[in-house]
């Protein structure tokens, strides 16, 4: 296949991508049912009975991806805390496994509209998958053999450092760090004076170049210009390993801690929102296939296997993750994002007391 027949699919595929995005829940829907190992008697009964997680789901996903973080750290709590008061409480594993796989899609969704605008950093994002990737992994494996009270102390200290990170930084969909820059590509686009870079794979003007120096200069689908270097790697591996223990062992906590170390070291924040979104859905992708498969290798105390995964839970939260995540980008030009960002802080804070409750024995 040549590089122009190449370049024109991944322009027809970011052209069309929300038609391929909500293709994937239906074509994921129909493989659960007719391929997953489900139980002898499961009938109409089984499949409808956690259909209310779809609007529940739907709404935590609009939420998460407004605000800028992770699916998992509304989704884990809730299954924790909520769920077991309308069905059987579920073990740590399962409750990771479900915020894991619907936070995959939610994000993959997301992503793919984020590298369509030209907003993903691609060195940026194949270093931190790479670096964060074998905590990732690790965070997994040790989800199988931790207590369950060590669990839950480990992800309150997750919430809780996911609520000071909401309180202290900037998450929110925010315009571009430098707004003249962003005047001064518009009249680029529009055959002004100023050489900017114009990838044709892409719609729009976007495009990227790094000169001799490393100075990186992107420029979106709208034109704007955004003006960056790739230093601070050292730091944003130090925050995306730790952060990423905690994406595999509780299901998120690389996207909090890693898009904190990005603004750090002076990446645009749009720039760092989308790069981010990217890291995120890769490591819930290959955290969700250490959780189902990894038990089939090493012989865990209470790893999963395909015949005990809830296929009748993931049916409805898939689907209703996708679809929040299409919901979000409105909710976030109509809402004051610093106001769900806050209250979901609060929330967090409460959450990680009541866990750490939990892991005393006095909750």
């Amino acid at each position: 296949m040549t590089s122009s027949t190449t370049d024109e699919l991944v322009e027809t595929f970011l052209r069309y991508q929300h038609l391929f995005v909500l293709t994937a829940p239906v074509l994921f829907v129909l493989g659960v049912y007719f391929a997953a190992p489900t139980p002898a008697d499961a009938g109409t009964g089984y499949w409808l009975q956690f259909w209310w997680l779809l609007p529940v789901f739907m709404l935590g996903a609009t939420i998460v991806n407004t605000v800028g973080i992770s699916g998992s750290a509304l989704f884990v709590p809730f299954l924790i805390f909520l769920f077991p008061l309308a069905a059987e409480p579920l073990g740590p594993s399962e409750i990771v496994l479900v915020g894991l796989v619907s936070e995959s899609f939610g994000l993959s969704s997301s992503a793919l509209a984020f590298v369509r605008y030209g907003l993903v950093d691609r060195k940026l994002a194949l270093t931190l998958v790479g670096g964060g990737l074998p905590f990732v992994v690790g965070g997994a494996l040790a989800s199988f053999v931790i207590p369950e009270t060590v669990f839950y102390g480990l992800l309150g200290i997750a919430l809780l450092a996911a609520s000071y990170l909401l309180f202290s930084a900037d998450l929110g969909h925010g315009d571009h760090d430098d707004a003249d820059a962003g005047s001064d590509a518009d009249a680029a686009a529009d055959g002004g004076d100023r050489d900017l870079p114009d990838d044709d794979a892409k719609p729009g003007p976007a495009g990227v170049e790094t000169d001799a120096d490393g100075e990186v200069t992107r420029v979106d689908n709208d034109g704007n210009e955004y003006t960056y270097r790739r230093d601070g790697y050292l730091e944003r591996f130090g925050n995306y390993s730790v952060g990423g223990a905690f994406q595999g062992l509780a299901g998120f906590g690389i996207g909090e801690l890693g898009i904190i170390s990005m603004l750090r070291t002076n990446v645009p924040v749009r720039i760092a929102i989308g790069t981010n979104h990217i890291v995120v859905a890769v490591t819930a992708v290959i955290a969700s296939l250490v959780h189902v498969f990894g038990g089939a290798f090493i012989d865990f105390g209470h790893a999963l296997s395909l015949q005990n995964i809830p296929w009748n839970m993931v049916v409805f939260t898939v689907p209703a993750t996708v679809v929040g995540g299409q919901i979000a980008p409105y909710v976030s030009t109509a809402v004051d994002t610093s106001t769900i960002k806050s209250g979901v802080g609060v929330l967090f804070a409460v959450i990680s007391v009541a866990l750490f409750g939990m892991a005393l024995g006095i909750a």
